[in-house]
């Protein structure tokens, strides 16, 4: 099996205060070099939710509208050997350099893990030591395909409400 690397930068900047942690995109976003580029995936529509806003069709406003409410993505995941998108396939995986990261932006206050892969790779991998300073939550996975841990739109906005807490949005 031939590695795939992830071509995906870090979304982040000094505004950031939230950071949201996929595990590896999966073929559709790397094709389409986009964050949560499968148009099945929850991600931009929990966030729609959340804001009570619509999500730009453009990739570019989608990533404006993130930077513009202090919300900044990245994947646990440099490179590692899959079959097809699904993260149970997921082996020899190599992190991202959080520790860097984190240093450079030290205003992040709180780290969500989309999905059980992605809290599992950096524990593995990272480590929780790095996020010593920071809120952390392992979320339900924003992926369209079902998982164990199964929860209706609904269920992953409510759980997803979490963000808001860091963002002064909560009135929104």
């Amino acid at each position: 099996m031939q590695p795939i690397k992830n071509i995906l930068p870090p979304i982040v900047d000094e505004q950031t205060r939230v950071f949201i942690v996929g595990s590896m995109p999966g073929k559709q976003s790397l094709e389409k070099q986009q964050y949560y580029g499968n148009p099945r995936n929850h991600f931009w529509p929990i966030i729609g939710e959340l804001f009570q806003i619509a999500i730009p069709k453009n990739y570019e406003e989608r990533i404006a509208l993130l930077r513009s409410k202090k919300i900044g993505l990245w994947d646990s995941i440099a490179s590692c050997e899959r079959k097809g998108s699904l993260d149970a396939t997921i082996k020899n995986e190599v992190p991202n350099d959080f520790e860097t990261l984190f240093e450079t932006y030290p205003q992040i206050q709180l780290v969500l893990f989309n999905g059980g892969k992605s809290f599992d790779v950096f524990k593995k991998h990272v480590g929780l030591e790095v996020l010593e300073k920071r809120s952390y939550e392992k979320m339900p996975s924003t992926s369209p395909i079902p998982g164990k841990n199964i929860k209706s739109f609904d269920e992953k906005v409510a759980t997803w409400q979490l963000l808001l807490d860091y963002l002064g949005d909560r009135d929104v």
